[in-house]
């Protein structure tokens, strides 16, 4: 196998699995800050508990971010090493802001906000929150700077074939990052809306199930309580209003991607013809968007594709914002690429055994035909599962249904879908390029590079497989670890979050049989790292 070919997979697989952690990560940080403001603005128990119970998550999810995020770092220098000589220069820069700035900001105030419960004032742990949550959205920026780099380049010049950043403010406000910053930022808070809706679902659903909240005659729900530790009424509070967060939130973040996604389409539509293109399976000229296509959508030559059903007129909208400007299809551009950037591998020996072979210029249709459409139905399914949510449940009821209640749980993974099919169709639908070209900059000064010359010469793809087995294996228990700790304190609900309510629960049990409590029990309110861990 080419070593190229392995090193793409290994990347691929590695990065989707951590970026499911980033978008619930940056999207239930802003979350859970707003949260507590209402806590601290209104003094309401069930903010409190809201509070700790969905940061209690958000910390677990973001120490997987961590650990999953260095393994990035390694990958560049072990697989892509000739990639990073050549964006070394212009990403120095932004990656290290990320790194120096905004993730720092973010790990130390995040660690006052975990450890200050008792020890800082109220206004100035809020304060700590929301100033980590800054420095989440300050990393994502920068991250984002650098891949629009590798989408649009600007900003820079070539000097003895690599490009070198001459305005650090064209590269700071590419017109692509300035896109898909806020889109990032949607698409991270529909996970979060998606998340919360879910796992408030069953935990109202357990409540009806458990017989703790009954139905009074108009249908309305009646909060009970059980001789349960956090079972009661305010525990009601905390999942209803848990749930309708989550919905307005996966409804607002659902329009939030689709101006923005708008907005990205037209530019990739300037930036990547050949993206857009292969994304609409356009083998053609045309101003039709096909809703659906049959064919061999993998075939190098697109001929024989049909498009099934056609909106006229919505693909010259989509990318020119008219219904009649006609957009340039697969076969047309194939020829400017040609003519552009050559036929074939260049004869270089940074290319090894790829030198000569002839480019492929066309992604991979089926990824980016289909990807495109993942990615706006899972967002849209979900968008649709909060509006329903929010209807069902306008009498503060959940139905009884155990499959209703597993496909709102379930529901959790559209939101997480759409983010992945996104990323992948923005990466696989730049190929042959891992720095696509900027169509506005001159031949002269032309900046881009293929794949095939960004792998590590020295990497066999022997050894390729090997980290990519070791790196799955890691990942895999990763996976296992996150999946049951999430699973665990979810389940655990409140309490799981909040150990005090137990306590209370039994020094309350203990005072009704006439023994004294002791004070300073393990997992009491004196114990700061109870929340922590």
């Amino acid at each position: 196998m080419d070593a190229l070919e392995i090193a793409r997979w290994q990347f691929g697989i590695t990065t989707v699995y951590h970026f499911m952690m980033v978008p619930l990560t940056i999207g239930l940080g802003l979350v859970v800050a707003v949260i507590q403001t209402l806590w601290y603005r209104t003094g309401k128990e069930e903010y409190l508990r809201m509070t700790k119970f969905w940061g209690k998550l958000f910390l677990i999810n973001f120490i997987m971010g961590v650990a999953t995020g260095i393994v990035q770092e390694f990958q560049f220098g072990m697989a892509w090493s000739e990639y990073s000589r050549f964006v070394g220069d212009v990403f120095g820069a932004p990656l290290a802001l990320e790194a120096l700035l905004a993730f720092f900001v973010e790990s130390t105030f995040l660690g006052l906000w975990i450890f200050g419960w008792k020890q800082l004032k109220r206004g100035v742990h809020l304060a700590c929150l929301w100033i980590a949550v800054v420095g989440s959205f300050l990393s994502a920026y920068f991250i984002i700077v650098a891949n629009s780099w590798m989408q649009h380049p600007v900003g820079v010049q070539m000097v003895n074939g690599r490009p070198v950043m001459t305005d650090a403010w064209a590269v700071f406000t590419n017109n692509t990052a300035l896109v898909a910053v806020p889109h990032t930022l949607f698409g991270a808070l529909a996970v979060a809306g998606g998340f919360l809706l879910g796992i408030a679902w069953y935990h109202l659903w357990r409540r009806r199930h458990d017989g703790i909240d009954t139905v009074d005659a108009d249908g309305r729900a009646v909060a009970g309580g059980a001789n349960i530790p956090g079972r009661d009424k305010v525990d009601y509070k905390v999942w209803i209003r848990s749930l309708r967060i989550g919905a307005v939130v996966a409804m607002i973040s659902f329009a939030g991607t689709a101006v923005t996604g708008d907005l990205q389409g037209k530019l990739m539509f300037q930036q990547q013809p050949m993206k857009m293109a292969a994304a609409e399976a356009a083998c053609h000229d045309g101003t039709g968007f096909s809703v659906l296509s049959v064919g061999n959508l993998g075939s190098k030559n697109c001929n024989d594709i049909v498009a099934v059903i056609e909106v006229p007129g919505l693909l010259s909208f989509l990318a020119k914002g008219d219904f009649t400007t006609e957009v340039k299809g697969v076969n047309s551009l194939l020829d400017e690429y040609k003519a552009k950037y050559g036929t074939h591998v260049p004869n270089d020996p940074i290319y090894g055994d790829r030198a000569g072979q002839q480019i492929q210029y066309v992604p991979v249709m089926e990824v980016t035909y289909w990807g495109f459409r993942m990615m706006i139905g899972f967002g849209g399914l979900a968008a649709f599962a909060a509006l329903l949510a929010l209807w069902v449940t306008r009498k503060g009821v959940v139905p009884q249904s155990r499959w209703i209640m597993r496909l709102a749980v379930f529901g959790i993974l559209a939101p997480f879908g759409a983010n992945a099919a996104g990323w992948i169709f923005t990466e696989m639908g730049r190929q042959p390029f891992v720095v696509a070209p900027n169509p506005d900059a001159s031949g002269i000064d032309q900046v881009f590079m293929f794949t095939a010359a960004a792998v590590s010469p020295g990497v066999s793809a022997g050894e390729i497989i090997t980290s990519l087995v070791v790196l799955g294996s890691i990942y895999a228990v990763l996976l296992v670890v996150e999946v049951r700790l999430l699973v665990k304190y979810t389940r655990g609900g409140v309490v799981s979050a909040m150990p005090e309510l137990a306590q209370a629960h039994e020094s309350k049990k203990r005072d009704d049989d006439g023994t004294p409590g002791a004070p300073g029990e393990p997992g009491g309110t004196d114990d700061v790292l109870a929340f922590a861990y």
